[in-house]
């Protein structure tokens, strides 16, 4: 019902979201409010990037062997700087470090953070959607600076998980395990609106998200499964191919109009491959926004992402995402059941 007022800021909804939990102490209010202020200067620097001459590639790799672009590095600082004094954070883990993040001493909190800074920076030079994931979890150590173990933590133990996607206009979604929200930030006043309360993700779209350059390395159950959305068989009618090639842009995409995305292993990697995508950055937060949605989050041999123990920081699963419907019918073909 809150969700629903006019004119709501996202710094509004984060308190109000407090008041549903009586025990609450206000530290996780603190740590997303940091995260607001965070992506506000991600946006401004995504938006002037060209004129600042950061775009393109800042001449090293990541721990995932990929380059990594200037903007990567900005939004890697910007989250680092913001949450190691926050005082709300004992730990953080960012897709772009290769090991644990420590916060500054004395600033200890009682909350960790996993973060993609800038999630589809392959896309940054060509002006294509581009965001920052995060996940949040309690600490599970008793005090003092987190360590490795306070991370590895199902995504079902998730308090909190969003993303803040930087397109024609800057978006923050979010849950704490009430509801999505998401909120448009107003460039004039600098400030997040209320702009989709109460995301559900639609179940009667016909749209499905994959990277169909890989349709010769597939397996046979994904290609039968792309080829069934492709006709009208059931009589549900065609289904449409929609990929962006930016995950946190194709899911959001697919949260607002519905729909279906795959990363499946394929032939090229083998069927015992960890899978593509990074479990702690950007499959378990996105899992826990569609489940709150209404939709599904699976790997390819039906393990619900939300259940799987992470037991490396960089760990990598395959992903299916989206609509409760489609979702359902993936797990069919890929089990042979169709």
């Amino acid at each position: 019902m809150l969700a629903k007022r006019k004119g709501i800021t996202v710094s509004r909804q984060i308190m109000d979201d407090q008041r549903l939990h009586p025990e609450a102490t206000g530290e996780l209010t603190g740590l997303l409010n940091d995260l607001v202020v965070a992506g506000k200067i991600i946006s401004a620097e995504v938006n002037m990037a060209g004129l600042a001459d950061i775009l393109g590639q800042s001449g090293r790799t990541n721990i995932q062997g990929e380059n990594v672009q200037k903007l990567d590095v900005f939004a890697n600082q910007t989250i680092k700087r913001r949450m190691e004094q926050c005082g709300h954070v004992c730990v953080m883990a960012s897709e772009e470090d290769d090991g644990i993040i420590p916060v500054l001493d004395g600033y200890e909190g009682n909350y960790t953070i996993a973060f993609d800074p800038l999630d589809g920076s392959s896309n940054i030079d060509v002006n294509v959607s581009i965001g920052t994931i995060f996940s949040i979890h309690r600490r599970l150590s008793p005090s003092g600076q987190g360590d490795v173990g306070d991370l590895l933590q199902k995504g079902s133990r998730q308090v909190a998980a969003g993303y803040i996607i930087y397109g024609s206009s800057t978006v923050m979604v979010y849950t704490t395990g009430s509801g999505v929200h998401g909120f448009t930030l107003d460039p004039s006043v600098g400030e997040f609106f209320l702009s989709h309360p109460d995301i559900r993700i639609p179940e009667t779209s016909l749209y499905y998200s994959v990277n169909e350059a890989y349709a010769n390395h597939w397996f046979d159950s994904t290609r039968r499964f792309i080829d069934y959305l492709k006709t009208a068989d059931g009589g549900k009618g065609a289904y449409s191919l929609r990929y962006i090639g930016s995950l946190v842009a194709d899911f959001h995409r697919n949260l607002i109009k519905g729909g279906i995305f795959l990363y499946t292993r394929d032939k090229k990697s083998g069927e015992k491959s960890e899978g593509k995508l990074r479990l702690l950055y950007e499959a378990a937060p996105l899992a826990m926004i569609v489940e709150q949605a209404g939709g599904r989050a699976i790997t390819d041999d039906g393990r619900r992402i939300l259940d799987i123990e992470p037991a490396k920081l960089h760990q990598r699963v395959p992903l299916i995402i989206g609509a409760k419907r489609d979702v359902d019918l993936a797990e069919k073909f890929l089990r042979g059941e169709m």
